[in-house]
């Protein structure tokens, strides 16, 4: 049968938008046949394996460098030094699993005919790695076959209106691939210091008075939508080519 995944919000609100503000298994079942024949969203095909096998590595360096900064914090307030030394033992055992980590996305990206055209695109740009690569590869594959609108929405990085009548609210990004925008607000951070075009278009907006959170945020949407436009036309990083990409 043809499946699609939705935001348990959105179904919750479309149920209470129809009256259903009971919850159990009944009405549940209810509101998402309504919501499914109201809405008619797309299918989404599922990842193949290899995809789904990516997938679960990146979430395995997502945890590990979690892990890693607990414990880095736990160091720093133990003052038993037996403790303190297994604490440093486990730091150190994470900081090699995390370099494995780090060439087995390497090495499957490279043995994969339809990822390694796609990896060497990305890492044309200055700011964007190997991990920020993998992780677009893995968690958007949408990327280049949407406008820049619409993957800004999809990653959670385009600002929505808080508009009524006379009276205009701020700006706000909301929902997204928490996942990927993570990982874009790192790459932001260095394309900020090494990309010149990110760089100056930060700096820009800075000095218009934005805040340093809003103007990072609108560089991150600049990064995106500037991979997009590369993946889409399938051109290679060049900043004489930038602003006309995206």
């Amino acid at each position: 049968m043809p499946v699609t995944a939705i935001n348990p919000r959105n179904a919750r609100d479309f149920a209470k938008s129809i009256g259903l503000l009971a919850k159990t298994d009944r009405v549940d079942a209810k509101a998402l046949a309504l919501f499914a024949l109201r809405n008619q969203p797309p299918c989404r095909p599922l990842p193949d394996a290899q995809t789904r096998a990516l997938q679960d590595i990146i979430t395995r360096r997502r945890q590990m460098l979690d892990m890693l900064a607990a414990e880095q914090h736990r160091l720093g307030i133990v003052e038993n030094l037996k403790v303190r030394r297994e604490i440093t033992s486990h730091i150190s055992w994470l900081k090699k699993r995390i370099h494995v980590v780090d060439h087995d996305l390497d090495t499957t990206i490279k043995n994969s005919p339809a990822w390694q055209p796609k990896s060497d695109l990305l890492k044309t740009v200055p700011g964007v790695g190997p991990v920020m690569t993998a992780t677009l590869i893995s968690r958007l594959p949408e990327l280049g076959n949407l406008t820049n609108k619409q993957v800004s929405s999809l990653v959670g990085v385009a600002p929505f209106n808080r508009d009524s009548g006379t009276m205009h609210g701020r700006r706000c990004i909301w929902g997204g691939r928490a996942e990927v925008r993570n990982v874009l607000y790192m790459a932001t951070l260095a394309a900020i210091r090494f990309n010149p075009t990110i760089k100056a278009f930060y700096l820009r907006l800075r000095a218009v008075g934005k805040l340093p959170k809003v103007a990072l945020v609108a560089a991150m949407r600049k990064l995106l939508t500037i991979l997009n436009a590369m993946v889409r036309d399938k051109t290679p990083w060049r900043i004489s080519q930038v602003e006309n990409l995206s």
